[in-house]
C-alpha cells in the first residue's frame, strides 16, 4: 500500500510540537510497517534525517508553502495533481490541514481550533484563511485524529461532526524525558540559577500562553512566601509579547527571572528534572506538551483548568485559575508546602502511562487500515 504523507513540519532542527508530533508518529509507523510505502512530501530541501527507512520515498513539492496564499496554492492546486501522479492509497497530513479537491481519502491530526477562541491572537490572513478552510478540511477527512479529548470535543462542538468520525490520538513523550539524579539537579540549578530552586515554564511566549500574569502570581509568591526560588522561562518571546515585557518590567523581582531560548533537548531534559515545579497556565491548549514531559521526570505539575491541561496534567496536578494570578501563586505556595507532594508525583507516574508514541503510531495505522480494507471488501 501507498500512503502519502504531509511532511511540511518534519525541519532540521527546528522542531516544535507539529513537528515533534509529525517526528514520532512516521518514525515508528515507518519502522513498524515496513511492507507499506510511505511518500514523504516535503515543501522545501528536506534532510535525510527525517528518511527513517528504505520504504520511505521522500519528495519536494514547490512552493515552500509558509503563509496562507501558499498554503491554499500547495493544497487546492499543486498537492492534488501529485496525489494523482503518485497513485497512493491515502494521504495523511498531521498538521491539520487537507485538500478539497483531492478525491484521495484524507486523514487528519487536529491540534486545537485555537482561531476561534482566541481570534485577535492570530494574524489576519491566517484566522480568515483558518475560519473559511478548517470547517471543510474536517469535514472533508475520512478520519480526524485530535490530540486531546478537550480537542475531540471542540471539534464536535464547534464544526458539529459526528462523535465517531474523531478519535482520540494523544501525543506522547520523547525518549529522553526521564527523572534525573540529585547530583544532575544541583549542577544544573548551579548553571542556570545561582544554586537556588526554580518554577519552569516552557513554550512560546503569546498571550494565549499567560506568561505575564505567570510573572505577576511569581512577584506575588516571593513577596508573601519570602523563598529564594527563581523563575525559569524557556521558549522563543513570539507575536504580541508587549504585555510580558511590561510584567517584566515591573516585576520587583526581576533579578530572579531567567529568560532562557529553546534548548536542546538533552539542556531541557535536565531543566525540567531539576524544577521544583512546570507551570503552564495557558488559556487554551491542544494538548499541553511541557507538562507531559514534566510527568515523566517526576515533576509536580501546575497547571490551568482550562481545556486539555486538567485532563493532561492528571489527578496529581494543582489546577489554577488562569484568570487570576493569586490562584497560580497560591499553587506555588502550596507545591513547596505540600506534605502529600510524593503522592502527587505517584499519581503522575500512573497517570502518563497513557501518552504513548508508540500506542498513538498504532491508532492512526490501525484506523487507516480499517477503512482500507472496509473499502476493498466494497468494490
Amino acid at each position: 500500500m501507498r500512503i502519502a504523507v504531509n511532511a511540511r513540519f518534519l525541519l532540521s532542527g527546528k522542531l516544535e510540537g507539529i513537528g515533534w508530533y509529525s517526528f514520532e508518529v512516521l518514525r515508528r509507523m515507518t519502522k513498524e510497517h515496513p511492507e507499506h510505502e510511505f511518500i514523504f512530501i516535503f515543501d522545501r530541501t528536506y534532510s535525510e534525517e527525517f528518511i527513517f527507512g528504505s520504504n520511505v520515498i521522500p519528495v519536494v513539492l514547490q512552493p515552500p508553502a509558509r503563509h496562507p496564499i501558499l498554503w491554499y496554492i500547495w493544497f487546492e492546486w499543486r498537492l492534488p495533481a501529485l496525489l494523482k501522479k503518485l497513485d497512493v492509497d491515502m494521504f495523511l497530513s498531521l498538521d491539520g490541514y487537507c485538500s478539497l479537491r483531492s478525491t484521495t481519502p484524507q486523514y487528519l491530526v487536529m491540534h486545537d481550533l485555537a482561531y476561534l477562541h482566541y481570534p485577535k491572537q492570530i494574524k489576519f490572513a491566517a484566522r480568515h484563511f483558518y475560519k473559511y478552510f478548517v470547517p471543510k478540511y474536517l469535514n472533508k477527512a475520512s478520519h480526524v485524529f485530535a490530540v486531546s479529548n478537550a480537542t475531540k470535543q471542540d471539534i464536535i462542538r464547534h464544526i458539529t461532526l459526528n462523535s465517531a468520525h474523531v478519535s482520540v490520538a494523544y501525543n506522547g513523550c520523547r525518549d529522553s524525558f526521564v527523572p534525573i539524579d540529585e547530583d544532575q539537579k544541583q549542577k544544573i540549578r548551579d548553571d542556570y540559577t545561582g544554586g537556588r530552586d526554580y518554577f519552569l515554564f516552557v513554550g512560546a511566549m503569546h498571550p494565549r500562553k499567560n506568561v505575564d500574569q505567570l510573572i505577576r502570581a511569581f512577584d506575588h509568591f516571593k513577596q508573601k512566601d519570602k523563598t529564594s526560588h527563581k523563575l525559569v522561562l524557556v521558549g522563543r518571546m513570539a507575536w504580541y509579547s508587549e504585555k510580558i515585557s511590561e510584567a517584566y518590567e515591573s516585576s520587583r523581582y526581576k533579578s530572579d527571572i531567567i529568560f532562557c531560548d529553546y534548548m536542546a533537548t538533552e539542556t531541557l531534559v535536565k531543566i525540567t528534572g531539576a524544577a521544583t515545579a512546570a507551570i503552564c497556565p495557558s488559556f487554551l491548549e491542544g494538548f499541553g506538551v511541557p507538562i507531559a514531559e514534566a510527568l515523566f521526570c517526576d515533576v509536580p505539575v501546575i497547571v490551568s483548568d482550562r481545556f486539555s491541561l486538567p485532563e493532561v496534567g492528571g489527578p496529581g496536578a494543582y489546577l489554577i485559575n488562569p484568570d487570576e494570578y493569586i490562584s497560580i501563586s497560591e499553587a506555588m505556595s502550596q507545591v513547596i508546602h505540600d506534605p502529600l507532594l510524593e503522592k502527587r508525583i505517584e499519581q503522575g507516574r500512573i497517570h502518563r502511562k497513557q501518552f504513548s508514541w508508540d500506542q498513538t503510531a498504532e491508532l492512526i495505522f490501525y484506523r487507516m487500515m480499517q477503512d482500507f480494507s472496509c473499502s476493498r471488501s466494497i468494490f
